[in-house]
């Protein structure tokens, strides 16, 4: 019998995360494939881009390309002083509450934010404000399913299972639902693969812990730490399992 639903552990407070945010999440191999995909998916001619919850910069750094002016906007006042080092000019900003006016830039991208929106209507008002900033014709491109990617059927999935986030923020079928009442349209799609994120039992572990599945996971009769116990006990502890593929979707105003 399922016993009642707990709380799952916060999330991560990112000021306190950001000088070792990059090596705990893949660090440039992945940044790099990220940055790849999502210049896939811009239209020629693509001028202006805005990386919204751009953290660290470390993928909006690698997204600059002659003729793109590339800018960033991120809530945490640590990820925004780490990004400007590496030469973004960022906003200290809510991605729902943009300092731009309407039509005034290219494109605007979303990796890996959405999922982390797990307040009702928080998702919707994130692509609505994107749509706004966004002129005619330019484009949405945006992680979606992005916990789920984690799940490649190993054995941690299996201990995970039972305690996923029935409906995380950034479902395909949501985002696309949000995009089209902001008035934006489905245009393509891209996969990357998540280089170092394999996960392994220890890390998956103390990343439970921490409340970096607490989009994803919310233990259910059970508290983080009986969980994270039972990680504990799978074989091969620091052996990473298979990589995720990550999925982007674009979108463009119409």
């Amino acid at each position: 019998m399922t016993g009642p639903v707990r709380s799952a552990p916060p999330l991560p407070d990112y000021d306190a995360e950001a000088e070792e945010y990059d090596a705990s999440r893949g660090g440039a191999p992945r940044a790099g494939a990220a940055a790849e995909a999502v210049l896939r998916l811009l239209p020629a001619g693509t001028g202006t881009l805005l990386d919204l919850g751009c953290g660290t910069g470390i993928v909006t750094a690698r997204l600059a390309r002659p003729g793109l002016r590339v800018l960033g906007a991120d809530a945490s006042r640590g990820m925004a002083v780490r990004a400007r080092h590496r030469g973004v000019p960022v906003a200290l900003a809510d991605a729902a509450r943009l300092p731009l006016g309407p039509g005034s830039v290219d494109a605007v991208c979303a990796v890996w934010l959405l999922h982390l929106l797990r307040e009702r209507g928080q998702a919707r008002a994130v692509v609505a404000e994107a749509a706004r900033v966004l002129r005619l014709g330019g484009v949405l491109v945006t992680t979606v399913d992005k916990d789920s990617a984690h799940d490649v059927g190993s054995d941690i999935d299996a201990v995970f299972a039972a305690h996923l986030t029935p409906t995380p923020a950034d479902a395909s079928g949501e985002v696309e639902a949000h995009a089209v009442r902001a008035g934006l349209r489905p245009a393509g799609e891209a996969l990357f693969t998540g280089h170092g994120q394999g996960r392994t039992p220890r890390g998956a572990a103390a990343a439970l812990l921490a409340g970096r599945y607490a989009s994803r996971i919310v233990p259910r009769g059970i508290t983080a730490r009986e969980l994270a116990a039972r990680l504990e006990l799978l074989p091969g502890q620091d052996v990473p399992r298979a990589e995720p593929t990550y999925r982007l979707r674009s979108f463009v105003r119409v």
